[in-house]
């Protein structure tokens, strides 16, 4: 842990299994701990934390803050309504002001591509030693969900030995919105990671061919890929089929937002073909784990009988491994520049 190798966290492509090990183990370290009395931790105590959010969030924007809370960090929550971008403050010069007043991280999440790096590159190019921590850009990356997701998956199928290496060769199925997601860019680096064959599941304008190529092209940022050996990238656009051979499936949000033409002929006909059913799920054969990000579109992207009632969906799962994961992260950054000791 001493040896944490990132000023950043911007994407998971340059993880090597190590570090997803330092992650899941820590968070499994602190996971425990909350289930006992003990709610709060000095380990950031003096440690200024800064959650720059330019787009809406529940689960991941309110998880961030409760694991800076539980750490005993100082936390400054911004607000874009309420904030000089509507003076015309570039999110460079809000993030530079915030640096300014002390911050020592900066969770940021934007709707443009890439505007975490360009944030850390600026900041580093004026001497600060501000870490910035992605909480989602674009439809890029959103490491701390890629995280939380193999932590859970592997909590799993793997509670009593806490062994990602466990989903090696099996097959986790990701249905939906590929196209404009974060999540399922950063699930494909962290989960291919451990050797697990992931099939991308939806209509072509949701899941381009493109895709099958992914772990092909050079990851962002100039960075190098350490993971030599990956699981493998397939394509379905039947989700009967390809549930069939399935040991994990995560659904995703339809993201109407962010698509700037007709990409689906309708919301009754996408979820006929790609929600998530249980009629659906029956034909797997067996009781596998569901996962899905949130927010959910029921009876769109999963059904509500098997988000209430399906023994083995793991959202709410999700939801509480988030504060361990992202207490995990904002620990380890806060070890790049300051030493603070850590449970």
């Amino acid at each position: 842990m001493n040896n944490w190798p990132h000023k950043h966290i911007l994407t998971l492509a340059n993880f090597s299994k190590e570090d997803y090990k330092i992650v899941i183990d820590l968070a499994h370290r602190f996971n425990l701990v909350n289930n006992t009395d003990i709610i709060k931790f000095p380990s950031l105590k003096g440690f200024l934390i800064t959650s720059l959010f330019f787009e809406a969030s529940t689960r991941t924007k309110n998880s961030f803050e409760l694991a800076a809370k539980r750490l005993s960090a100082d936390f400054l929550s911004f607000h874009p309504s309420s904030s000089s971008l509507s003076k015309g403050e570039t999110y460079l010069d809000t993030a530079r002001t915030y640096c300014s007043m002390g911050s020592n991280i900066l969770i940021i999440r934007h709707s443009s591509n890439n505007s975490p790096f360009e944030i850390s590159k600026n900041l580093d190019s004026l001497g600060f030693k501000t870490s910035v921590l992605s909480a989602g850009d674009g439809f890029n990356s959103h490491p701390s969900q890629g995280l939380l997701d193999l932590y859970t998956l592997t909590k799993f199928f793997s509670p009593a030995n806490l062994d990602p290496n466990i989903l090696n060769n099996k097959t986790i199925l990701i249905i939906g919105d590929i196209l404009h997601s974060r999540v399922a860019r950063s699930n494909l680096w962290s989960l291919t990671a451990f050797g697990a064959n992931i099939v991308l599941c939806g209509p072509e304008t949701l899941v381009p061919e493109d895709f099958f190529n992914f772990l092909s092209y050079p990851p962002p940022y100039d960075l190098a890929d350490p993971i030599k050996n990956r699981g493998k990238i397939s394509i379905s656009r039947s989700l009967g089929q390809s549930i069939k051979n399935a040991d994990a499936v995560i659904t995703l949000r339809l993201q109407r937002e962010r698509m700037r033409k007709n990409l689906i002929t309708s919301i009754k006909s996408y979820s006929d073909d790609y929600c998530l059913t249980k009629q659906k799920l029956d034909l797997c054969n067996r009781e596998i784990p569901i996962l899905h990000p949130g927010p959910i579109n029921r009876d769109v992207e999963i059904s509500s009988q098997l988000v209430d009632n399906y023994s083995n969906c793991l959202i709410n799962d999700q939801v509480a491994n988030g504060v361990p994961v992202r207490m995990a992260l904002l620990s380890l950054l806060s070890k790049v520049n300051l030493e603070f000791k850590v449970i």
